[in-house]
């Protein structure tokens, strides 16, 4: 008796379900990328209880006929895809014809589609199609999916709170918008509007609807390419940073995608402009020939493969470094007007979830949207800032800037604060500057300079230094002894587990000789893994720099606070340490007079 049988479609629909379909999110993701590949302009999603209880989502695309209609909910349907070849050079988001099949396996559907001229209804329960009928005359389609998961209680037992649904879908919805700029979206829960766009094209006005005003200000234009691709999009300023890399937002040929290696190579670019447990606000479209890529990887198409990657991550990390440099990078602070309590989302949703499906609670943390009015960032696509456009000529990248741009301000100190913080002005405010962070930057640069030099000076030593290890230190020592070869570090070994120093290189600071030698031999021996003289060099450059940098509540003089400010001018990078912490910030005059009520006097009396 044969024991191998043909799975039922239903059942095989509940399992593909399983991938395509894990919660809310993924119906949303789905429904409003069909709409996106059918031309529209135009896609609202209404919610009702996060998603928990209906999802509707209603565009003006093309829509489908009868026949079609009917046929979308068969697996493995599409219209995206005719062959095999197709794979190759897809332009549409959606192409393997699992989605609807999938959604209505677990829910209830109301599909309602029109071409623009006769209508078409159909209804279907758990896979199984009820009703096929006449349908409203208006153009587009209008889908709404209704207790989700009903069918299958173990996945509806597993589904997160109201709350971590709810920010799941917006937070994708977020991110289909920065991808579809020219598409008006609107979102809504229980009919109040957590987003809306206007689809003008512009992507800094949906990085408005998304972020607010302050961080819409304090983006900066990218431009790149090379022979294989083109990228563009909006970065942060490095003072402008998130908890987590989910702002970090990929787009390939309009699909919002995720790269761990693309991440990290944008995290690396910001490399000592910011702390390294914090992430930036970017928003990158990459634009190259579908060959190249691969996005049928998993069911979400979120994954995704690339040909001749390193030349990718080359460009955007030439291409960011590019923008950050070269720029004031001083952080201003302002007078700033209350934000919206969470408390009133926190209401409405508990107002309308007490018919919801019993959801297991789970905090999150959800930052809602604003939707400020402020036209004036507008008037320039770049908001009055200056591109860095990089492009490949000769093998090498050019960096093309369309202006010069104003770099470290003059300013002359006034005083010293707690001996930490030095108090300095000019004609446009006052700068607040951490003397220790100021010299920590200070020294990382002298030290990353001696320590690439090809000829490094060296000091013999009148008394040796005698440094003793344990057997195994010992051992990882002796195996990257040629590291401190080339440091122009002379050290012989004396006798068990012990070396000494005969001479050293020129730029150890004097007095702290020993104590820098023994900071220098330790990170070698924790970084044997993954060793890289790159990494090594940047390591003992931040950390000669931090111990030997002025201590907080140290008193210094006027004359060494001028020379630390024309230091610090003198930086590549004066606007942060070598961890990333600002260096300074800076208070405009009218933030100033603002603070003590007098921002309507035309000057400080």
């Amino acid at each position: 008796m044969a024991v191998i049988k043909i799975m039922d479609e239903l059942l095989a629909n509940k399992i593909a379900a399983g991938e395509v379909v894990e919660r809310c999110a993924s119906v949303v993701k789905e429904l409003v990328e069909n709409s996106i590949d059918a031309g529209s302009t135009e896609i609202k999603v209404e919610l009702e209880d996060a998603g928990t209880r209906q999802i509707k989502v209603i565009d003006n695309g093309k829509g489908m006929d009868k026949d079609d209609a009917v046929l979308a909910f068969s697996r493995h349907a599409t219209s995206k895809i005719d062959d095999e070849d197709d794979l190759y050079r897809l332009t549409t988001l959606g192409f393997r014809g699992e989605a609807l099949a999938s959604i209505a396996a677990v829910s209830k559907v109301d599909l309602k589609t029109c071409m623009g001229e006769i209508g078409t209804h159909v209804v279907i329960n758990g896979g199984k199609i009820l009703e096929v009928g006449l349908g409203d005359a208006r153009k587009g389609t209008t889908i709404t999916v209704s207790e989700l998961f009903y069918n299958t209680p173990a996945r509806l037992k597993h589904m997160k709170s109201l709350y971590t649904e709810l920010a799941s879908i917006t937070d994708y919805i977020n991110k289909l918008a920065l991808s579809q700029p020219n598409i008006r979206f609107t979102l809504k829960n229980n009919d109040n509007v957590i987003l809306r766009t206007d689809g003008s094209g512009n992507i800094l006005k949906v990085i408005q609807s998304i972020y607010g005003t302050d961080v819409a200000r304090k983006m900066v234009p990218i431009k790149g390419e090379n022979a294989d691709y083109e990228i563009t999009g909006y970065i942060s300023l490095p003072e402008v940073h998130r908890s987590s890399r989910n702002n970090m937002v990929t787009i390939v040929n309009g699909r919002v995608v995720r790269n761990m290696d693309i991440n990290r190579t944008i995290n690396d670019a910001y490399h000592s402009y910011k702390p390294d447990n914090r992430y930036p606000i970017t928003v990158i479209n990459i634009e190259v020939d579908p060959s190249v890529i691969d996005v049928n990887i998993h069911p979400t198409k979120m994954d995704i493969k690339f040909s001749k990657i390193d030349t990718l991550l080359e460009l955007i990390k030439v291409t960011i470094f590019a923008a950050i440099t070269d720029r004031n990078l001083i952080p201003e602070v302002s007078v700033r007007k209350e934000k919206p309590k969470r408390e009133e989302l926190r209401f409405d949703l508990e107002r309308h979830s007490h018919n919801a499906p019993k959801i297991e609670t789970e905090s999150i943390e959800f930052e809602e949207p604003e939707i400020p009015i402020n036209e004036s960032i507008y008037e320039d696509e770049n908001n009055g800032d200056i591109v860095h456009e990089v492009v490949m000529e000769n093998d090498e990248y050019k960096i093309n800037t369309k202006e010069e741009k104003e770099f470290m301000p003059e300013m002359y100190p006034v005083g010293l604060v707690h001996g930490t913080y030095i108090i300095a002005q000019n004609e446009k405010g006052m700068y607040i500057i951490d003397q220790h962070a100021a010299k920590e930057r200070c020294n990382y640069e002298k030290f990353k300079e001696a320590m690439g030099k090809p000829v490094i000076a060296s000091t013999p030593l009148l008394f040796p230094i005698t440094i003793e290890l344990s057997n195994d230190e010992f051992i990882i020592l002796k195996e990257n002894m040629h590291i401190l070869e080339d440091l122009k570090f002379k050290i012989e070994e004396f006798g068990i587990n012990s070396i000494i120093v005969k001479e050293h290189p020129a730029w150890l600071p004097k007095g702290f000789e020993e104590e820098s030698i023994r900071n220098i031999i330790e990170i070698i021996i924790h970084t044997k893994k993954d060793f890289s003289i790159e990494k090594f060099n940047e390591k003992v450059a931040t950390m000669m720099s931090c111990k030997h940098a002025i201590k907080a509540n140290t008193n210094i003089t006027m004359e060494e606070m001028e020379a630390l400010i024309n230091d610090l001018r003198n930086c590549k990078n004066p606007f942060n340490c070598p961890h990333g912490r600002p260096t300074m910030i800076y208070y405009s005059n009218y933030d100033l007079e603002k603070l003590f009520k007098r921002s309507g006097f035309d000057t400080i009396k």
